[in-house]
């Protein structure tokens, strides 16, 4: 693959601007990063739903601080190109400004992480624009917010009824006025996702939203056929799952048959034939 540049918040900025595709991917582990480097993605995204996809979590309310470091130091050690983002976990930001500041800068400073994702909102657009405040770059995430899924009741849609519409693009405005640099847009209807992405003046990520938006994500494991329930809005470009269930189980056949390792597989005494 020909050499890149690493995507930097200017290049963003470009690509809104012609009208070029972003995209971006989740990684959370080291081999993840390093294929969404070799993919040549624009972005990396060490998201909360490592909780569900990696961690086994019900939900993503429950990963931690220290669990989403020890992800994103994985990540960083496998990207170059892409603009790695960190996601701020449930309770790492919400009760004042003085916690979100110190959270998005330990995430930035023990992972290498670029720039930091919260769910926006309500209070968190105040933290958010302290975050920027701070010198750190803050992406955010409206539609559905599923660190919110106890108030919002369940992983189901946004703004499928206009009535609707007012408080999500409320959310979207306010966070681009708090100087995030792009947002999230997820789980939104069509129309709304792109109405918001013509009205907002940064670059807005889709995730079951629209076509339009400036840019995708996908989680990773979703898109590969590695979890066992996926949401409606994505498409699995691969189907991963059940070669390596495959894998394993010839290797397990073949260990308890004794036929594995064979004599290709073991070391001879120096001198001797295997």
């Amino acid at each position: 693959m020909t050499e890149r540049a690493p995507v930097t918040l200017p290049r963003l900025a470009e690509m809104k601007e012609a009208g070029e595709p972003i995209v971006m991917v989740t990684a959370y582990d080291y081999p993840s990063a390093r294929v969404a480097e070799e993919a040549g993605v624009d972005l990396a995204l060490v998201g909360d739903t490592a909780a569900m996809v990696v961690l086994g979590y019900p939900g993503t309310e429950a990963v931690s601080m220290d669990e989403m470091i020890m992800l994103g130091k994985a990540v960083r050690r496998g990207v170059k190109t892409p603009l790695m983002v960190g996601d701020m976990p449930m309770g790492s930001y919400e009760s004042s400004n003085e916690l979100a500041v110190q959270s998005a800068q330990r995430l930035v400073k023990e992972t290498g992480c670029q720039v930091v994702k919260l769910e926006a909102g309500g209070i968190a657009v105040e933290r958010a624009r302290a975050i920027v405040r701070s010198g750190i770059p803050v992406m955010g995430h409206v539609g559905l917010t599923p660190q919110s899924i106890n108030t919002i009741g369940s992983f189901r849609a946004q703004g499928r009824e206009e009535s609707d519409w007012g408080r999500i693009e409320d959310d979207a405005l306010a966070v681009a006025q708090a100087g995030a640099f792009s947002m999230v847009i997820e789980a939104v209807a069509e129309p709304l996702a792109r109405k918001l992405t013509g009205t907002v003046p940064i670059p807005t990520i889709g995730i079951g939203a629209s076509v339009a938006c400036d840019g995708q994500v996908l989680v990773l494991e979703d898109m590969l056929g590695l979890s066992p329930r996926v949401p409606k809005f994505v498409k699995r470009y691969g189907d991963l799952g059940p070669g390596i269930e495959k894998a394993i189980a010839s290797y397990a056949a073949e260990v308890r048959a004794r036929s594995f390792p064979g004599p290709e597989h073991t070391y001879p005494m120096k001198g001797k034939k295997p």
